[in-house]
């Protein structure tokens, strides 16, 4: 049945399953176990909590990810990006990855036709992994709204912190869900600096998507993520947001709005 609210299932980490309008959106999946360890160069992912869902219970998905670090895409990627119709990723991600990808640079859309005759239009989003001098890969985020009703949009952040990007995307579309990568990722090697949005980053968000539901993720499951869902519930709080978050259990599907 066409779902109008925005429901989701929360899987762990950066990866859960959004259904708006009939259309099934998979973010960044990350289905290997806990405990596996990732090298990319100097630098060394930990893995921490497995998925609540594996990929074989979630049916057809189209995927929204960016596929340069692999607390995005784990090794399970390599089966599980075959199987889907599509990958919306960074114009190099679809380069790297072939087969059934698409990039999308800031601001360029596709639309995408579901069964029942609607069309999703899906946005690249400007994303800022870490300060602007030291960008760790190319990354998005996304903006999705229906094709012929653009009044409603909700916004995946990807791996980002706040910048001027992120401000241009509330003045851009009626953001009335935004899906934040938050946990103030911490990479000592690359620097003392966050690589996605820390706390205070998700109140700046707060306030400039200011009708829309917040909706934390990848805030938790590997070990460079710095800060938790308390930090950032206490942050709220002290900002007077407390009450614009809505958290999401790991393996449950919850009505997020939108």
């Amino acid at each position: 049945m066409k779902q109008e609210r925005l429901q989701a299932a929360y899987i762990g980490g950066p990866t859960a399953l959004f259904e708006w309008h009939g259309f099934r959106l998979l973010t960044d999946p990350t289905f290997d176990p806990p405990g596996g360890k990732y090298q990319n160069g100097p630098v060394v992912l930990e893995k921490t909590i497995g998925p609540a869902l594996a990929p074989e219970a979630l049916g057809r998905v189209d995927l929204l990810s960016h596929d340069h670090h692999l607390d995005n895409l784990d090794h399970s990627r390599r089966t599980f990006l075959a199987s889907v119709p599509r990958v919306i990723t960074t114009p190099e991600g679809a380069e790297r990855l072939g087969g059934n990808s698409v990039g999308l640079a800031a601001w360029q859309s596709i639309d995408i036709a579901g069964g029942d005759g609607g069309v999703l239009r899906i946005t690249g989003t400007p994303a800022q992994h870490g300060p602007a001098d030291l960008q760790r890969g190319a990354v998005t985020g996304f903006v999705v709204a229906l094709a012929d009703a653009p009044g409603s949009a909700i916004y995946f952040s990807g791996d980002t912190v706040w910048f001027d990007g992120v401000a241009e995307v509330a003045q851009r579309f009626p953001i009335r869900a935004a899906v934040l990568f938050m946990g103030a990722a911490l990479v000592p090697v690359v620097g003392p600096f966050a690589l996605t949005m820390t706390a205070e980053d998700g109140v700046q968000a707060a306030d400039a998507f200011s009708k829309a539901t917040i909706v934390p993720i990848h805030f938790e499951g590997w070990k460079h993520l710095s800060e938790s869902r308390e930090v950032i519930s206490r942050a709220f709080e002290a900002a007077g947001v407390s009450g614009r978050e809505h958290w999401m259990e790991a393996g449950t599907v919850v009505d997020v709005g939108g």
